[in-house]
């Protein structure tokens, strides 16, 4: 009887092996087809459907760029309005473009869209209208490096941001992270490549891992729009300050060195820098780093279809994904990863807040020391540090995920603007009373957007309707002569396949 039990198991045992192995062996053919096809991609492709013929699965994920849905205490893909949420930045960008509209990017397949409908790139009527540069394109399209390559690099950077309009309609995507022969990464964009030989650095050197973070650099940074670089003076050439290095004492001396202001504040008359995106300069600070995590780990994580394990293109917070993403490495509960993520974002806002009111403050006391009659020699040091505090500030806030990337560091960059403009309004203190007033400075009342935009001289109503006007005639415009020039592109391919045949 026994024999016959051992029998029957060892059969059972012996069809389960042989099921399994065969599963395996499927699985492979499935994954080799499904990463071996032929394709046929142009150097310059920009439309991501085109690739998605080839590569259906990271094109598919990739089209999720456009839910909405998921919003966590200090980002996620809602649109949100961050000057309604904290009108005090309102003030803090007095004279510049982001006291008009400031919205937290939603997904890459909102880039163009969102470019279009931002304020701050007003409403112009032709090629040669409007206040922003045609720089301001350069992370929006992977129609960018195909038109760096049809123009050259100096002339996509020269004229206005309505110029190029008609060229750039294909959402971030396929192009700019990869090469169309192999699917190598690939950085598409010259300023990530120059940035590094003005460190001593070759880029082509970079790992593969490195390389899965460094795509991502190319667009998540700061910069600056260089108007002297030599051989294309007045063109505003894109340019990260890394020269001196990538720290925010680094990168404030490269830029005081070269006395570059982005605007001169309204109020304070304060030299300004405004800090656009740090996030790879301060993730680069943090443990993850430091453990060789890449931004793809987290954002774009691996997942597993049908037996097929590919890259997650459905860039988003890790906090949407924590199982893919967070538990792949901790083994701590979702809820309990992310209350340790907010607990890290909360205590960073805490500072962050305090630091905006004195800054609010310290621009209406320069304010009324100009108005008091205070002399440039007088006010000189202490708009450089209005400066400095400023910018160590929007360091912090502008890199977004900063608070959780690299806690430490984020904590001591506010606690330095802190510094810096507690000694502004001290010196402000003194000057004020030299020039005979001894009482504190009444705050307006703006604690709403509309109020402080209104305090600052600010007609939203108009700028929203001459904003509308434009999404409803020359945007139309663009994506129809954008639709007729990649139909006669395809035409002119589908001629040449039939000349080589």
């Amino acid at each position: 009887m026994k024999n016959w039990v051992l029998l029957v198991i060892t059969i059972v045992v012996v069809f389960c092996l042989g099921l399994l192995a065969s599963s395996v062996v499927n699985r492979k053919s499935e994954a080799q087809f499904a990463y071996t096809p032929e394709f046929n991609i142009s150097e310059n492709e920009p439309r991501n459907e085109v690739w998605g013929k080839t590569f259906p699965k990271e094109y598919q994920s990739f089209l999720q760029t456009t839910d909405t849905s998921f919003a966590s205490y200090q980002g996620g893909s809602k649109m949100r309005d961050v000057l309604e949420e904290d009108p005090r930045l309102v003030m803090l960008f007095a004279g510049y473009g982001f006291a008009k509209d400031y919205n937290q990017g939603r997904g890459h397949q909102y880039a163009i869209e969102d470019l279009h409908n931002s304020l701050r790139t007003g409403a112009p009527t032709g090629p040669d209208d409007g206040p922003m540069p045609s720089t301001c394109w350069t992370c929006k399209s992977p129609d960018v490096p195909r038109l760096m390559n049809e123009k050259g690099i100096a002339e996509f950077y020269s004229g206005k941001w309505s110029s190029k309009g008609e060229e750039v309609v294909n959402a971030i995507g396929c192009a700019d992270c990869h090469n169309p022969k192999d699917m190598g990464l690939r950085i598409s964009r010259p300023a990530l490549v120059e940035a590094f030989q003005a460190m001593g650095k070759d880029i082509e050197k970079a790992t593969h891992n490195e390389m899965r973070s460094l795509v991502c650099a190319q667009c998540h940074v700061e910069y600056y729009f260089d108007k002297k670089k030599p051989g294309v003076e007045g063109v505003p050439y894109l340019t990260f300050p890394w020269k001196d290095g990538m720290t925010v004492e680094a990168m404030e001396k490269y830029y005081d060195d070269l006395n570059f202001k982005d605007w001169t504040h309204s109020i304070s008359k304060a030299p300004m820098l405004k800090a656009q995106h740090p996030g790879y300069e301060i993730f680069m600070t943090g443990i993850h780093a430091e453990r060789g995590v890449s931004c793809s780990d987290c954002h774009m994580p691996y997942r597993t279809e049908g037996g097929v394990k590919f890259t997650d293109h459905h860039v988003k917070s890790p906090l949407s994904n924590v199982a893919n993403s967070c538990q792949v490495c901790h083994r701590e509960e979702a809820t309990e990863l992310i209350t340790n993520v907010y607990d890290r974002q909360q205590k960073a806002a805490e500072n962050r807040l305090k630091l905006e009111d004195a800054l609010v403050r310290a621009h209406l006391e320069a304010g009324k020391a100009w108005e008091l009659g205070a002399t440039e020699e007088q006010m000189k040091d202490i708009l450089q540090d209005i400066r400095h505090a400023q910018w160590r500030w929007d360091y912090a806030s502008a890199a977004h995920g900063g608070s959780f990337h690299s806690p430490v560091e984020t904590a001591r960059v506010l606690g330095s603007g802190t510094n810096k403009v507690q000694d502004a309004r001290l010196k402000l203190a003194r000057l004020l009373a030299s020039l005979g007033f001894n009482e504190e400075l009444p705050l307006p009342d703006i604690d709403t957007k509309e109020k402080a935009q209104k305090f600052i001289g600010l007609d939203i109503e108009k700028m929203e309707a001459d904003k509308e006007r434009f999404t409803k005639s020359l945007v139309p415009e663009w994506l129809e002569k954008a639709k007729k020039r990649e139909a006669a592109y395809d035409t002119d391919k589908v001629s040449l396949t039939q000349d080589k045949k």
